[in-house]
């Protein structure tokens, strides 16, 4: 079966599993899984599952992308701060839907490869930083301080102080949240008083890992 066909088949998928964001849903429908995971699992692409792509990393399984996208509750205007670049499958999803990415990866030859597929897919809106992702966007360019959505793809013992600073009034952060090898999906919005937070379900992510 073609990919393109595989991916309306994933469309499809998410919509069955209460996929209902229609800008996520169209996302999804554009960019090519394919392309972001090593020649040894493309066969594998839309399986909706996570796959490895190499330094103990995975892409992410395609509904819970689209489950962190939905709480994300994305504009085209938004200004979006990615930490965990990884393959650079989410980052392109973001991209598709966003204003600007801003992306963030510890490991810099995992960043280098996701910064050289996206750029020959065409995004001119997605910048890149290598360092601790736990810190945020800082001593980057451009130099924005603060997000109006930010969203974590590993596990973080916390939420992380530091981007909850990073977050514009109103603004949102998705984060997988917990010890050990499951963690509950966290939405923490900035409120006018402080900070609002909800949990979203068990899911199970790769440690954020801060220096």
């Amino acid at each position: 079966m073609r990919f393109e066909d595989q991916r309306k088949l994933l469309v499809q998928e998410l919509r069955q599993q209460g996929i209902r964001d229609e800008a996520v849903l169209a996302a999804f429908s554009k960019v090519p899984r394919e392309l972001y995971v090593p020649p040894q699992y493309k066969d594998y692409a839309y399986r909706n599952r996570p796959l490895p792509i190499g330094l103990e990393q995975t892409i992410s399984q395609p509904l819970m992308v689209a489950i962190m996208l939905e709480h994300l509750e994305l504009k085209p205007e938004d200004l979006v701060l990615e930490i965990g670049t990884g393959s650079g499958y989410e980052c392109a999803l973001l991209a598709e839907i966003a204003g600007e990415v801003c992306s963030v990866e510890r490991l810099e030859e995992l960043s280098l490869t996701a910064q050289g597929v996206l750029k020959e897919a065409g995004y001119k809106n997605i910048y890149f930083r290598i360092g601790d992702g736990a810190q945020g966007w800082l001593k980057a360019y451009p130099p924005h301080k603060e997000f109006d959505k930010i969203i974590v793809s590993a596990g973080a013992s916390q939420i992380p102080p530091r981007l909850q600073e990073q977050l514009k009034p109103g603004g949102i952060l998705v984060v997988p949240v917990g010890a050990g090898d499951y963690q509950i999906l966290t939405k923490v919005i900035r409120t006018e008083n402080g900070y609002s937070v909800s949990e979203h379900g068990a899911c199970a992510f790769v440690p954020l890992i801060s220096k």
